[in-house]
């Protein structure tokens, strides 16, 4: 077991884990951030997405080494009260259907948007590509991401 400083959603927390212990594990397990949730294990459908300095990534990939030092964010640090234009674009859209992937795909598009204010569609679809909903709302995700981009304007 090593010591880990970490720095998520402007909180420090101080985790005695191994250090090859991915991130979302440290998140769900020893920090009771459920939000992030696990999918695949493997990084390839993006459900547990986090930012990491500001950057989406899988946290079942990162080592909990790795992300010490970072400025790290879940969907609990996006807003106090749920309500990041983001958030509300989904609420407005009714995007979920089942949920699960929601919180990554909230996450991936939070990051697209920082990164590229105004997407087109294309570009909404290329970013999200990676993100993977096994119920098929992907209209209303690239609808929702659209939205949330026209209300921060």
């Amino acid at each position: 077991m090593t010591s880990h400083k970490l720095s998520i959603n402007g909180a420090e927390h101080v985790v005695e884990v191994p250090s090859d212990m991915p991130l979302l594990w440290v998140l769900r397990d020893q920090l009771g951030l459920t939000g992030t949730k696990f999918g695949c294990g493997i990084g390839q459908c993006r459900v547990c997405t986090v930012h990491v300095d500001g950057v989406a990534v899988p946290s079942c990939q990162l080592p909990v080494s790795d992300a010490a030092g970072k400025a790290l964010t879940t969907i609990e640090g996006l807003a106090t009260d749920g309500r990041h234009p983001v958030q509300q674009a989904w609420i407005d859209e009714q995007v979920p259907q089942c949920g699960y992937c929601q919180s990554g795909q909230i996450m991936g598009a939070v990051a697209l948007l920082a990164a590229n204010p105004r997407p087109s569609e294309a570009e909404v679809d290329a970013a999200m590509r990676a993100y993977v909903c096994r119920c098929g709302t992907y209209n209303r995700i690239r609808r929702a991401i659209l939205r949330a981009s026209e209300a921060e304007r």
